[in-house]
């Protein structure tokens, strides 16, 4: 009994302390003052919000400090005009995941925030903001507010969740049946490798049967109507659409190679079939031999010419491997990531029935599957 009464003493104890602990904890973490002064953007900048990934707008403040002379940890906050910051539209961490006295925000960001304070698309409408300080519970809201009037970029707020590209200029033709569906890579964006033909019309659509709505493309934005698009030349193209922001990217891809590592040169090109395939058939494949063995490694190069009519070579490899596929390999062994233009950076491997054999080989960047390539042994088809 005297034994149960000793344990019972102690584990009280050790539960009071712990608790004292926490209170102390708790109440050293509330003793930071308050940001003092705003420095960065201006009291009733205007901001005209553009479309580019690269822009940015940057915050800036006095530091606030804390009574443990430790690192004090800020947000940035958001709210409608006339709103005290009780309930922000908005929060997010400073930069260094809330550590310095600065954060920058895209473009992108701000659009969504404004967005969410009710400022329609390609509208303009003001904002306040100011920043938060704690030691991670127990905020403090700043001594000062300011004003940004921010210019929204010309995005949708019904984004549609699946999006085609039908019209005569298409590769399915006019029957809108027979359109091109094109692949979600984040929300609201969208991107397909396709062929447009001149001189004839195309848009964009959210399905593929009935009266669905419709796209089109003008001058680099997005806008819905029944306007039709068209390209001045005939061509392979990577389309982006973001109706996030509104706005289109057209990518012409020129030619599509396959480089050997080895010799640093290129083997073949594959000309463009449909539906976002290149192949090219029988074509000779031979490893170089080398002191230590037979080097097989190889990546792909596809050139471009951009918006501006500049050529751009883009790169096709993996991350993830060094070793040579056989038949249990998977099929995302063959997965395509966009990697640098180094010789030896990013390389796949042969599969060893492959050397000095003729081949047939396609590249895939096609939207209902992860962007891969093939290869097939001619005579084993």
């Amino acid at each position: 009994m005297k034994s149960l009464l000793v344990k019972l003493t102690i584990l009280a104890s050790f539960l009071i302390a712990f608790a004292g602990c926490n209170e102390d904890d708790e109440l050293k973490d509330t003793k930071v003052t308050a940001v003092k002064m705003l420095y960065e953007p201006t009291n009733g900048k205007s901001v005209v919000l553009q479309s580019s990934a690269s822009a940015t707008v940057y915050f800036e403040w006095e530091p606030a400090k804390a009574e443990d002379g430790g690192m004090v940890l800020y947000e940035v906050a958001f709210d409608k005009e006339g709103g005290d910051f009780s309930s922000p539209i908005y929060r997010m961490a400073s930069d260094n995941n809330g550590g310095y006295n600065h954060a920058t925000l895209s473009h992108k960001q701000l659009n969504k925030i404004a967005g969410m304070a009710g400022v329609e698309s390609a509208a303009t409408g003001k904002l306040i903001w100011t920043v938060f300080s704690s030691k991670g519970i127990n905020d403090i809201v700043a001594a000062e507010s300011r004003v940004i009037e921010i210019t929204r970029l010309a995005g949708f707020a019904d984004v549609p969740v699946d999006v085609y590209v039908t019209g005569e200029a298409s590769e399915g033709g006019a029957d809108l049946s027979k359109a091109s569906i094109m692949k979600s890579t984040a929300a609201g964006e969208f991107e397909i490798y396709t062929k447009l033909t001149a001189g004839k019309s195309y848009n964009f659509t959210d399905a593929k049967v009935g009266t669905p709505r419709k796209f089109y493309s003008e001058n680099g934005l997005l806008k819905e109507g029944t306007t039709n698009s068209t390209v001045a030349k005939t061509g392979v193209y990577r389309i982006k659409l973001d109706f996030n922001v509104g706005s289109t990217v057209y990518t012409e891809i020129t030619d599509m190679q396959l480089f050997f590592s080895p010799t640093n040169s290129f083997l073949f090109s594959l000309p463009y079939l449909a539906n976002g395939e290149w192949k090219a058939t029988s074509q000779p494949i031979t490893f170089k031999q080398e002191g230590w063995g037979r080097d097989e490694r190889y990546k792909i190069k596809m050139t471009t010419i951009n918006s501006a009519g500049e050529t751009v070579d883009e790169w096709w490899g993996t991350p993830n491997t060094d070793s040579r596929p056989n038949s249990s390999s998977p099929a995302s062994y063959y997965y395509l990531y966009p990697v640098d233009n180094d010789q030896w950076n990013g390389k796949f491997k042969f599969a060893g029935e492959l050397d000095m054999a003729l081949v047939d080989m396609s590249v895939l960047l096609q939207a209902e599957n992860p962007y891969t390539h093939s290869f097939t042994k001619v005579g084993d088809q």
